[in-house]
């Protein structure tokens, strides 16, 4: 293998729980001024926006898990082709260090790495430790968590675990120290909903529906933001225009960052991400975790939070029309509570992630950081 030529190689894809922490330590690198290089698979295609300036590559990968026995032998296959040329490209960029943030989209990479003794890593971003990241977290000679206490990691004298928070991109991080101002009894209520990167169909089910059962006059101060999936942006467009609420709806906001800053409140799942960037923003929250995510591990992030009072747990079991219409009509009147709330979550930001994950991984790539990996 070529001699290292100093830069940082980042394996990362799927969506944006993994790609966003990523994101902010490529930028972070760059300001000082390392060459980093992007490896996902094809699903990231459209990387080059997130990732100005960076040289992004791809490589084969899939997703074995529920898809049958010959979906997983596809995927399997896939993998071993994504490994083959993960090895190529290692071999021809030489990188110092590689980093990988879990996901089959960073797999393929990360056993190259593993099977070339490149200094390597893994981030976690939940407070679970992932099932890629459980893969590899004993082939690796660091591991950075996002949480102080992380489910599934590996006995304490494997090697190196870091708590570096999770990073998040700058346009969220631009938001920290912005003030929670509450809004007037008479005045617009912004409620930004959504339900992670692909949207959530439940909600699409129920929130619609406890913002019509509201009373008159809460339900007249509405303004909402609401993502939710392709396939059901007719049905929750129309209930809200029968509503007479104001709504905009789509599959994706491209200002996202924008549309948190003017919130009062959010309703959203409890990715890593979603729970880092709540906490940036300060911003108070309803958060209903995912039912089946891995480990439950959506609902160990939204403890962290919670826990504080910077944010409210509904779980998806007990996410119905009646207890949400209810919640939400006391927190609209209420502003107090929700000033709090928005207090208690900002005391939950972590603004120095990515420096701190960068000087992780820079320190890995000097070898003032040696880990003690199995080859």
């Amino acid at each position: 293998m070529k001699p290292a030529s100093g830069s940082i190689m980042l394996a990362a894809g799927g969506t944006g729980g993994h790609v966003f922490p990523a994101q902010a330590l490529a930028a972070e690198l760059d300001r000082r001024g390392r060459v980093v290089d992007i490896v996902t698979d094809n699903r990231g295609q459209d990387f080059s926006g997130r990732f100005p300036g960076q040289t992004i590559h791809h490589v084969a990968s899939a997703t074995p898990s529920g898809r049958g026995v010959l979906g997983k032998l596809a995927a399997m296959i896939n993998i071993a082709l994504g490994f083959i040329q993960a090895r190529r490209l290692i071999r021809q960029v030489g990188p110092a260090a590689v980093v990988g943030f879990g996901g089959y989209p960073s797999l393929p990479t990360m056993l190259a790495a593993i099977t070339l003794s490149v200094p390597r890593a893994i981030h976690e971003q939940n407070a679970v430790l992932g099932r890629v990241n459980r893969l590899l977290a004993r082939r690796v000679d660091v591991i950075a968590t996002s949480f102080p206490v992380t489910k599934g990691l590996p006995p304490s004298n494997s090697q190196p675990k870091l708590v570096t928070g999770n990073p998040v991109r700058d346009d969220i991080h631009d938001l920290a120290g912005q003030p929670y101002v509450v809004a007037a009894s008479d005045a617009a209520f912004e409620i930004l909903i959504f339900g992670g990167s692909q949207g959530a169909r439940r909600f699409s089910e129920v929130i619609p529906q406890a913002l019509l059962a509201l009373r008159p006059e809460l339900r007249r101060r509405l303004s909402v933001v609401h993502q939710c999936r392709v396939e059901d942006l007719d049905a929750v467009r129309r209930i809200y225009d029968e509503a007479d609420i104001q709504a905009e709806t789509a599959a994706f906001f491209t200002d996202m960052p924008a549309r948190l800053a003017t919130a009062h409140l959010v309703i959203a799942r409890s990715g890593a991400g979603t729970v880092s960037e709540l906490a940036m923003a300060g911003r108070p929250s309803v958060l209903v975790p995912y039912a089946h995510a891995t480990d439950d591990h959506q609902s160990r992030n939204a403890e962290m939070l919670s826990s504080v009072g910077g944010a409210w747990v509904l779980p998806e079991a007990d996410l119905d029309v009646p207890a949400l219409a209810e919640h939400l009509a006391m927190l609209m009147t209420d502003p107090d509570l929700l000033r709090n709330a928005a207090k208690a979550a900002c005391g939950r930001a972590q603004p120095n992630a990515a420096a701190r994950l960068a000087e992780m991984v820079l320190a890995l790539a000097s070898g003032e950081l040696s880990g003690r990996a199995a080859a």
